[in-house]
């Protein structure tokens, strides 16, 4: 399997029609402008797919498109997570991962466990599952942190895991996981604008939301990175760093459907409880991308 994370990975918006189901047309344009734009590897029913809306069929069919239109050109992390630890192991033994080549799962929400049960949690599902397993820390969103100090427990004493998506927005925190990090262990930014200070302390890339819209630029950033050269990939930063806030001022991923809608890629639909972005966030992503030509 491919489990080279290294560089950009793609988290996947879902696309709808205007009718509200999955638009499958629309996703592989998308995959085509992702893939063609320099993407190093895929991200499927992650947070900003909006995969609580989606039903069991439509995972699965939205995972079997993916794989399909992917067909072995680029490695393959797919979204299994929750806060029922015996639930997420259950979803991971009975879902077929031919085509996947590692599972990115979130740190339990809502019932916000201790580190202890964290550590526990993440050591039960490793052992568990036959990929190996990208931890998700985004404290802003599950209610919990994990602290370096769980996360580098766990980087040491499961081989099974091989990675954390950083997006606690603490560049400290992330700077102790890289320094005691143990070797062939990813950090992967989860913040589209920390990419450029996390990998400059060694990190290894970033799992994305904004390169679903501007792909060309933001890989070109992250492949100078990944060269050492700072001096290209600075500018490059600070032309989408305003268009890449943007993309959040209403939530994800309402501001990058917006900006996709913007390129024509796909029809500007979400699910309930999210809407559609307003007019005011719509114009001002459209002054951003073409101030900064972003694509």
């Amino acid at each position: 399997m491919k489990t080279n994370i290294k560089g950009v990975g793609v988290a996947l918006i879902t696309p709808f029609k205007d009718s509200g189901e999955v638009d499958f047309e629309a996703l592989g344009r998308l995959l085509d402008r992702v893939i063609s734009g320099g993407a190093d590897y895929l991200v499927v029913l992650g947070t900003t797919a909006e995969t609580p809306t989606l039903s069991a069929e439509e995972r699965i069919a939205v995972t079997k498109f993916v794989i399909e239109k992917n067909n072995g050109k680029l490695p393959i992390v797919l979204g299994i997570g929750g806060n029922c630890t015996a639930d997420v192991v259950r979803s991971i033994q009975t879902t077929d991962l031919e085509g996947v080549d590692a599972i990115l799962s979130v740190t339990p929400y809502y019932n916000k466990p201790s580190q202890e049960g964290i550590y526990q949690h993440y050591k039960t599902i490793a052992k568990a599952s036959p990929r190996p397993i990208v931890m998700y820390n985004v404290p802003g969103r599950t209610g919990v942190n994990m602290a370096a100090a769980t996360t580098l427990r766990l980087a040491h004493e499961c081989k099974n895991i091989i990675a954390v998506k950083e997006a606690s927005g603490n560049i400290a925190q992330a700077a102790y996981i890289l320094r005691d990090r143990p070797e062939g262990f990813y950090v992967i930014s989860g913040d589209d604008n920390l990419t450029l200070p996390m990998m400059a302390m060694g990190g290894d890339g970033v799992i994305s939301v904004a390169v679903n819209a501007y792909p060309e630029k933001f890989c070109r950033m992250v492949h100078a990175l990944q060269q050492g050269d700072v001096k290209i990939a600075a500018p490059l930063h600070l032309e989408m760093m305003e268009a890449t806030d943007a993309l959040f001022a209403e939530g994800n991923p309402v501001g990058v459907k917006a900006a996709l809608t913007y390129y024509g890629v796909i029809r500007n639909n979400l699910r309930l409880p999210l809407v559609a972005s307003s007019a005011a966030l719509d114009a001002r992503l459209k002054n951003l991308i073409e101030r900064y030509d972003l694509k």
